[in-house]
Order: structure tokens, then sequence, then C-alpha cells
């Protein structure tokens, strides 16, 4: 049973060590930006949507549930 205590106790601290080291060590990670950045442009034959209903009334929603 004193074995087995003792095994926790050793990956507790392992896992410790380990979490602290990769804190430790780790790097920020390096942005790449574009030296010329690439801007969508908007097409004419871009497909759009309209809606053109109107609001429900606060009556008109309740009368709905």
């Amino acid at each position: 049973m004193n074995v087995l205590k003792n095994f926790e106790a050793i990956f507790v601290v392992a896992a410790a060590l380990a979490t602290a080291t990769s804190y430790a060590t780790a790097t920020p990670p390096v942005l790449h930006v574009a030296a010329d950045p690439i801007v969508a442009q908007a097409d004419a034959n871009m497909p759009t949507v309209v809606v053109s209903a109107k609001r429900l009334s606060a009556a008109e929603k309740a009368a709905l549930i």
C-alpha cells in the first residue's frame, strides 16, 4: 500500500514538472504577414439577398406563440 502512495506522489511531481517545463520552454507563435495583402474585390455578378418583409409588432409576436 505504501508503494502505491509513493507512485502517486512520483506521478504528481512528474506531471507538475512536465507542465512547468512546457510553459517555460514554449515560444510564442511567429506571425507571418504578406508584404502585399490581397484584398477581395466585390464582383458585379455576386448574388445578393434583399428581404422586403415588414417586422412583426409585439402583439403579432405574442399571437404566434
